[in-house]
């Protein structure tokens, strides 16, 4: 097997890769609704500033999405971990969903559901809570029209605007009368996004939970389900145990995700992860477990996940694109390693070193000779020899 001399803590170190692994087959529908939230590929050869544009390479970016849903899974567009927000802005988020939505009427059983948000409006002193309605309204009727799903998600404009709960009761009942499905609401936690400390008017998580659960009582023919990524199975169990009947809980716990999917006697997550992005081999193959009721072989191949997912999202969590993208590069889906707003300089050489490690022992380098080659190359720009 392939051996690479690796940095650690004290220093390089030879590491032999493991046996390629072939997962199950994935063959859908599973018992959970699987959404993989994915990355968008940049365009490195473009003119631009790399801080301040966001050139994405849409053919690459495309090809991406019919691999999650040739593993069986769904696709959450347009969301943090396309670096909505963080690099990619509203137009871009526009074209990518279109082109998305165009893609997956080709694609036989291909699910998809799209952000909408706030983030063409730019918080500040003189946004009101008005603003933040009108621009939610603009975005959902943009995904609508487009004939999308929508993700609802959470809103920094909002979180700077709001003076209380009451505000954004206020925000969700107008925008929620006015959608034509279901949508799924995204509580987006501040280890993700610093500037959404406080959502839905509570710095306290089961507080702020009191005022979400209310929001969904009262339009529950309205809402799919809810997403949380609060990194904490503990509340994301207690806010499922109170959800209406027929509002589905999304995991979004990049850390307990295989657990809370599994469920127990009271239920179970369905899922919407920023992991399934890098992990969706092992994914379709474990969910193809669970369709046989094998909660053995569906823990065995999850089990090697976790670790890697913890240290992708590991603080500062909101730099966790950083190792999606490096996965994806390392794996073949793209050619290079540069990411929209250059934040594939957010972790450092041994982080990514110990990535490599978590990701070879997970079974998810699918060709190691390409990933040692491509490790060698980043090594190379960091002068590791």
């Amino acid at each position: 097997m392939a051996t690479i001399r690796l940095p650690t803590a004290k220093g390089l170190e030879d590491f032999t890769l493991s046996p390629t692994r072939d997962f199950p087959t994935a063959t859908p529908p599973f018992p959970r609704v699987a959404l993989a939230a994915a990355h968008v590929v940049a365009d490195p050869l473009a003119e631009q500033d790399p801080w301040l544009d966001a050139k994405v390479d849409w053919d690459r970016t495309i090809a991406f999405r019919k691999h999650l849903w040739s593993l069986g899974l769904g696709v959450a567009e347009a969301m943090d971990t396309a670096q909505r927000g963080m690099g990619l802005d509203w137009l871009a988020a526009q074209q990518l969903i279109r082109l998305s939505l165009d893609a997956a009427k080709d694609t036989p059983g291909a699910v998809i559901a799209s952000g909408a948000g706030t983030d063409h409006l730019a918080p500040g002193p003189d946004v009101s809570v008005d603003d933040v309605i009108r621009a939610y309204e603009e975005q959902c009727a943009a995904v609508e029209g487009m004939g999308g799903r929508i993700i609802l998600m959470a809103s920094r404009a909002l979180a700077k605007a709001a003076r209380g709960p009451d505000d954004y009761v206020r925000v969700y009942d107008r925008v929620l009368r006015q959608v034509k499905e279901p949508v799924i609401i995204h509580w987006l936690g501040e280890m993700f996004d610093p500037a959404l400390e406080g959502y839905w008017g509570h710095a306290d998580h089961m507080k702020a939970m009191e005022v979400a659960l209310d929001v969904i009582a009262a339009h529950a023919d309205k809402v799919d389900g809810v997403k949380i990524s609060l990194l904490d199975d503990k509340k994301e169990i207690a806010m499922r145990r109170r959800l209406p009947r027929g509002v589905r809980m999304y995991t979004g716990d990049d850390f307990n995700y295989a657990e809370l999917i599994a469920g127990d006697a009271d239920g179970h997550s369905d899922a919407l992860l920023g992991i399934f992005d890098p992990i969706a081999p092992a994914v379709g193959g474990a969910l193809a477990a669970l369709s046989r009721n094998d909660l053995s072989t569906f823990h065995e191949i999850l089990a090697p996940t976790v670790p890697l997912s913890r240290h992708i999202f590991r603080a500062p969590t909101r730099f966790y694109k950083t190792g999606v993208v490096f996965m994806a590069w390392l794996n073949g889906h793209q050619d290079h390693f540069v990411m929209v707003g250059g934040q594939q300089s957010t972790r450092s050489i041994q982080h990514f070193a110990e990535l490599f490690r978590l990701a070879d022992k997970a079974g998810l380098l699918r060709d190691p000779d390409l990933a040692v080659a491509r490790m060698r190359q980043l090594l190379a720009l960091h002068g590791v020899a």
